[in-house]
């Protein structure tokens, strides 16, 4: 305690230190948050799920902050249904058989921009005769245009922007721009004010009804946007933080670690052994770690535990052996060592309680600068097309994001978000890891 006590003392001597472990301290905070706040089952679920799951989100919007730093307002956007108070539902009687129902669905426009889309969900409730519907689209200078007339099965969309005849009759232009375009002004701009979608629906049974969900898609959605898959990447933008750490931690302690045991067993004992480990550490030196990942990635699993597994077998007989193994050489030639021999200590107490400990503290800088080194060898492994397709990582994103020309389209939040937060994990490792090799290493401080 004494030790971490002055460890952490001098820690604060760094400013750049105190950076990076705030850096560190917000991504495990943040890592924390989302397995708590987003289990692991329900995260993939999400991420993997289809049009019943994310049927409400736009595809390919901009994160909302984007509206923040433009003059130009970008169209959010509006989901409303007869659950909302907003909207009102009336429903009277015709005749015993036959029922009115009127679903008045009012919002609000102040966008400078068109939507995407819009859609139209309607939920009708029957046993053998289909309700019939009318769908008016009323606009905020008073003027009334009738979208569709048709019967209406138990789920139903209608796509008022797929609608062709109705583009016909807005003079050739898509509904997501006519229904919206100032009739005054030649060039196509939205008219803002208090727009009227309303349904009215005549059933023919006296136990139906008739429910509706009106889905305006606007250019923004979320705090990170969305993809070719109407997905929010918040999920995977959340997701990718612990699973990036906990490769990143484990592949860099199961390396070093093992590492160091084994070239403490090989300095120790010597012989055949030392022979045999240095031998299959200088074949190990020469393979090329990324080309056999990618060669099992596409032959056998991309499962990223077996790629974890894989990292670390090949890291173990790494250059670390070569390092460790001419520290031990120097530690074992010492006084105290000879002493624990005299005493009768073992072999293998010998290795864990006198000769590892003395090389800790070059242990702990090494540990911690080598944490971003894997996190980007898993973003790459995405990047390249092996990543795990079941796992939502920040790789996915930017693989996503290429394979979908999100640079060409402009939709640069979708790169840029999981690149700016790889960059911030580098950093905030890299800069503790540097302050803590120039204390652990006296040689370095006046550097």
């Amino acid at each position: 305690m004494r030790n971490l006590k002055r460890t952490l003392a001098e820690i604060l001597h760094y400013p750049s230190a105190i950076a990076g472990l705030i850096i560190v301290f917000l991504l495990i905070v943040l890592a924390i948050y989302t397995v708590i706040a987003i289990p692991y089952q329900e995260a993939i679920r999400l991420w993997r799920g289809g049009e019943e799951v994310w049927q409400e989100y736009p595809k390919m919007a901009a994160p909302v902050w984007q509206n923040w730093f433009t003059r130009t307002k970008l169209a959010e956007t509006i989901v409303l249904s007869t659950r909302d108070n907003e909207v009102s539902k009336t429903v009277k009687a015709i005749s015993t058989d036959m029922t009115d129902i009127e679903i008045e669905i009012p919002f609000k426009y102040a966008y400078d921009t068109f939507p995407q889309e819009l859609a139209l969900y309607l939920t009708a409730k029957y046993k053998q005769k289909q309700p019939h519907v009318s769908v008016i689209w009323i606009t905020p200078d008073g003027r009334e245009i009738t979208l569709s007339d048709f019967s209406v099965q138990q789920s139903q969309s209608y796509r008022i922007s797929q609608d062709t005849r109705l583009q016909r009759r807005l003079g050739g232009m898509k509904p997501d721009q006519g229904l919206f375009a100032d009739p005054a002004l030649e060039t196509p701009t939205p008219l803002k004010g208090d727009y009227k979608l309303v349904v009215s629906g005549i059933v023919f049974e006296p136990d139906s009804d008739l429910d509706a969900k009106f889905i305006l898609y606007g250019q923004v959605y979320g705090l990170a946007g969305t993809d070719h898959r109407r997905r929010d990447l918040t999920i995977a933008i959340l997701w990718g933080t612990p699973i990036a750490l906990a490769f990143g931690l484990l592949a860099a302690l199961g390396t070093t670690v093992t590492t160091m045991f084994i070239a403490g067993v090989g300095v120790w004992f010597g012989g055949i052994l030392d022979d045999l480990i240095q031998r299959i550490t200088e074949i190990n030196l020469v393979l090329p770690l990324l080309s056999i990942l990618i060669m099992v990635g596409t032959f056998y699993s991309r499962s990223i535990w077996l790629m974890l597994g894989i990292v670390v077998l090949f890291s173990i007989f790494g250059s670390g052996i070569k390092n460790y193994r001419a520290i031990f050489l120097q530690i074992k030639e010492s006084p105290y060592i000879e002493a624990a021999r005299a005493y009768g200590a073992g072999s293998f107490r010998i290795i864990l309680f006198y000769l590892i400990p003395r090389i800790i503290p070059l242990l702990i800088p090494q540990l911690v600068v080598l944490v971003p080194g894997y996190v980007f060898l898993e973003a790459s492994l995405a990047v390249l097309g092996l990543g795990d397709p079941v796992l939502p990582t920040w790789g996915k994103i930017i693989d996503d994001a290429q394979a979908n020309g999100a640079l060409f389209n402009g939709q640069y939040y979708w790169i840029l978000e999981p690149s700016m937060l790889l960059m911030l994990t580098g950093l905030g490792f890299a800069m503790v890891g540097f302050a803590l090799d120039r204390i652990f290493n006296p040689r370095l401080r006046g550097l």
